[in-house]
């Protein structure tokens, strides 16, 4: 679906399946896109769940592992087997996809796991940037607030009570929409600003995209 609506618009594009946590699939995706269009400038690590959020006491320990396979090794292996092409083009740019969760806020009942994996991707992008600055590599991260997406979907919450804070969140608490979530649009377009020219001189910055959200939390 998305190829074709690129292809509408006289683009060219390749649909990969792999799965972010498996090295085997992760190398052969990337092998795939750098023979099909010969280098690769640009790359979005975004793939992330939710995962379960519970107390930490009721955190199994292969619920744990999940979230950190999919959000951090995900994301460590995508970076892993695209960097040598980056490197090798000349030049490059990295957005990796975080949260306010882990980086802003850490007002969400029972999200140690899924916290733990946004704070460490900001931890890469920093460490990152001053390690591939030398091959004019840029790196830097997005934060984003409520997005209307459909990732509650692979979310599985127990025990909010016994994990969430006792407060009282004032009515509107995303103050630039008056409560709206952004939407998928307001986060791409700041990750097209961090691929671009413009942001040339852009490296190791996390940008939070919340509307004002997590200066509330």
């Amino acid at each position: 679906m998305t190829v074709g609506k690129i292809q509408q618009f006289g683009g060219d594009a390749l649909a990969l399946d792999a799965d972010v946590r498996h090295e085997a699939q992760m190398r052969e995706a990337v092998e795939k896109l750098v023979g099909k269009f010969g280098r690769l400038d640009i790359v979005v690590a975004n793939a992330g769940i939710n995962g379960v959020w519970a107390p930490i006491e009721d955190l199994k320990p292969h619920e744990w592992d999940e979230t950190i396979e999919t959000n951090l090794r995900g994301t460590y292996l995508t970076l892993h087997f695209c960097v040598p092409h980056l490197k090798a083009a000349g030049a490059g740019a990295i957005v990796v996809v975080s949260s306010i969760n882990g980086t802003r806020t850490f007002t969400t009942p029972g999200a140690t796991a899924y916290s733990a994996t946004k704070a460490a991707q900001v931890a890469m992008v920093k460490q990152l940037a001053l390690e591939l600055g030398q091959h004019r590599i840029r790196v830097n991260a997005v934060c984003p607030g409520a997005i209307e997406t459909n990732i509650f979907d692979n979310t599985n919450q127990r025990g909010r009570d016994d994990t969430s804070i006792p407060v009282e969140w004032p009515e509107g608490d995303i103050p630039l929409t008056g409560g709206k979530p952004g939407e998928p649009e307001d986060v791409a377009d700041v990750v097209y600003f961090l691929i671009s020219d413009a942001a040339r001189h852009v490296t190791g910055s996390p940008v939070w995209i919340d509307g004002g959200q997590g200066l509330l939390r």
